[in-house]
């Protein structure tokens, strides 16, 4: 199967760059005018979630119950948040080994795709200047069901024209693994592999990896 894949479906909170710090801040910042105190712990469930479906969480554990017309807007406040706070974005941000890895890959033919819930990634790939590297984008203004539902991962890999099961996702959270396993896609999880325990690969991050590095270790992870 590993020899056969065609493309690679990157997430972007936490794998290209850490922008899973600035959303955490802009939802503190966000409850703290609520009078909760949102706690860096609690926040793992965030990620890989819909803007929408992350309120609901940080609302849930505030014991806080709100209108579908109040959520929209404690939304809306939220995103104006992230946005200031990322404007100074630059591709210095850009996680270690991540931009030489994509290099890689292209330098094999293989397809680029990023499949995130973030509807800010467009706006985030030109500040980190890459966004021409991709041969599809697609974000959250593009699905209408989030992770662990696999519609972003088959809709990147429809935009490629390269079948799921030819599909390699990278990815940091447990909902976006399992998106990628119900996608039907090898699934290699950045991180911690108590929480990304679902994957084929658990890597700590992305320093000095290649595309035939990847693979190597991929294979030897399904092999043991």
């Amino acid at each position: 199967m590993i020899h056969t894949i065609k493309a690679c479906i990157f997430d972007l909170d936490g794998v290209i760059v850490d922008t899973a710090r600035y959303h955490y801040l802009s939802w503190k910042s966000l409850f703290k005018t609520m009078g909760f105190d949102f706690k860096e712990q609690d926040n793992e469930p965030l990620k890989g979630a819909s803007r929408m479906h992350s309120l609901e969480i940080i609302l849930d554990l505030a014991g806080l119950e709100k209108t579908m017309s109040e959520k929209d807007a404690l939304c809306r406040k939220k995103n104006e948040i992230y946005l200031a706070s990322i404007e100074e974005m630059t591709r210095n941000e850009i996680l270690p080994g991540v931009a030489h890895l994509i290099e890689t890959i292209q330098a094999h033919d293989i397809s680029i795709s990023l499949g995130s819930a973030s509807r800010n990634a467009r706006h985030i790939l030109d500040l980190l200047e890459i966004t021409n590297r991709f041969d599809a984008i697609v974000d959250g203004n593009d699905v209408h069901r989030g992770k662990p539902d696999p519609e972003v991962f088959l809709l990147a890999s429809e935009k490629l024209g390269v079948p799921p099961h030819q599909c390699l996702v990278i990815e940091d959270a447990a909902k976006g693994i399992q998106a990628a396993r119900n996608a039907g896609m090898l699934a290699v999880g950045i991180g911690d592999l108590a929480n990304l325990d679902r994957a084929d690969l658990v890597l700590p991050n992305l320093k000095n990896m290649t595309w035939t590095g990847l693979l190597k270790k991929l294979k030897s992870s399904m092999v043991s």
